[in-house]
């Protein structure tokens, strides 16, 4: 069943524990992710960024995100994750298909994401569809590498206060030292939680963690046994992940390892049966593993039977 962001993360900061807001691209991403929720017992966030709306199509996403909505029992999200593109927020918004969308108005300076903001929460609220907003900027933090570099990215808890009173939203993505893509660290991961903390006590609204992808050992072993040159890849480790959400995050973003999962698979398959030319018995491998990484996101989040 579909519902609101808004709800299922008062929920989940109410239960301590953390939601994955998964991302969709096609049928077996989302096939994997309900079969991962069912099994569960876990609610779940489908997201769509920008590149898969422009890849499949809203209209195409929203309709297969939504029958697998009806099919279970399962509370789920259907969020417009990422929203750079002001029009493109609106558009989603006026489509009635999203229960959820995100504005990033991140890189811009914070009186104008501030004055955005605020402009989408009033249109989304008319149709009681929430909106997660962004302060900070996640891409391309890694290993900080100086106070002054760490500042000039990262989320200030203070302008984090303002930012979440002036404009309404009803989650914050904030950036305490994670980063997109499969490449996150050099070491060891190091997150901010002092940082954290301290949005998490001066802001009302639930947290949400971007770039939060793990990168699996055992899936990047499969990965590069077969062909994918990503040796060098590292992401947050577990520990990290339920920290944060020990300490505030209720919503925690999953892209990367999803496709790993999916690359995986897919490799192995065609590798080992290179005979096979019917696409669904090769993807049905890279579904199965998606579906394996999923669970272990539930589990590690604590939403595992809070569905």
């Amino acid at each position: 069943m579909l519902v609101s962001l808004k709800d299922l993360l008062t929920k989940a900061s109410r239960g301590h524990y953390a939601v994955g807001a998964f991302n969709v691209n096609n049928l077996e991403t989302i096939q994997a992710i309900m079969d991962a929720a069912d099994a569960e017992r876990a609610p779940v966030i489908l997201s769509t960024s920008e590149g898969a709306i422009d890849y499949a199509g809203m209209e195409e996403l929203a309709s297969l995100a939504h029958i697998a909505a009806r099919r279970t029992k399962r509370p789920v999200v259907f969020h417009l994750d990422h929203g750079k593109n002001y029009d493109l927020v609106v558009e989603a918004i006026a489509s009635g298909w999203y229960t959820s969308v995100m504005y990033d108005g991140s890189s811009l300076p914070l009186t104008e994401n501030i004055k955005r903001t605020t402009q989408i929460v009033k249109l989304a609220h008319k149709k009681k569809i929430s909106v997660e907003a962004e302060l900070g900027a996640i891409a391309g933090i890694e290993d900080f590498v100086s106070v002054e570099d760490r500042d000039a990215h990262l989320t200030d808890p203070e302008q984090a206060a303002e930012f979440v009173k002036k404009t309404g939203c009803d989650a914050l993505a904030i950036a305490i030292g994670t980063k997109h893509g499969a490449f996150k660290f050099t070491g060891e991961s190091r997150l901010d939680f002092g940082r954290l903390k301290e949005i998490a006590e001066r802001v009302s609204v639930p947290l949400v963690l971007h770039g939060a992808s793990g990168v699996p050992a055992n899936i990047k072993k499969i990965c590069t046994t077969y062909g994918c040159e990503i040796s060098s890849a590292k992401g947050v480790s577990d520990s990290a992940v339920r920290k944060a959400v020990m300490l505030g995050v209720c919503k925690v973003n999953v892209d990367t390892d999803l496709r790993l999962a999916f690359d995986a698979g897919i490799r192995k398959f065609l590798k080992e049966r290179p005979e096979v030319i019917d696409p669904r018995e090769i993807l049905k491998p890279a579904k199965e593993l998606m579906t394996k990484v999923v669970k272990q996101k539930m589990k590690m989040l604590g939403s595992s039977g809070k569905g």
